[in-house]
This record gives C-alpha cells, sequence and structure tokens, in this order.
C-alpha cells in the first residue's frame, strides 16, 4: 500500500479527522471506506441506465444515447448562456 499526500485546508482536515473519530475510524480508515462507496459519472450513468432498463424496460441504442447527450449539452449552455 502507499500513502498519498493531499493537501486542504486545515479545517477541512480537522473535519474529516473528527467525523472520522467519531465513528472509532483512523482518518485513513474513513478515507477508504468513504472512496469505496463513490462512484466516477460514468459508473453513476451505467447504474441509472441499468436502473431505468429494470423498472420500465428503457434501454436506448447507442446513436439514441448520443442523440439524448447532444440535446441535453445545448439546453445546458443555452440556460448557462453560453
Amino acid at each position: 500500500m502507499s500513502d498519498v499526500n493531499v493537501c486542504i485546508p486545515e479545517e477541512t482536515g480537522d473535519r474529516l479527522a473528527a467525523i472520522a473519530a467519531a465513528e472509532g475510524l483512523s482518518l485513513r480508515a474513513y478515507l477508504a471506506r468513504l472512496v469505496e462507496t463513490l462512484l466516477t459519472p460514468a459508473e453513476r450513468a451505467e447504474k441509472a441506465l441499468a436502473a431505468l432498463k429494470e423498472w420500465n424496460g428503457y434501454a436506448p441504442r447507442a446513436a439514441e444515447d448520443q442523440d439524448l447527450g447532444s440535446e441535453l449539452d445545448r439546453r445546458l449552455a443555452r440556460v448557462s448562456g453560453q
């Protein structure tokens, strides 16, 4: 196992340490556990699509998915004024 140094504000480090201690964990153990619960955006999208398919059978084809992504990007750009 290798160590990693991360620079964060002191208040944030103190808060993380307090949360870890309240759960009876070291900061290292708390962060390791926390990371195991997080998903990348691609993993979240995959889980969302799987849930939609299970819930109502929705399973877009790749081209449809790309078209929907483009439409979402267009709408977000319009709303954000870009």
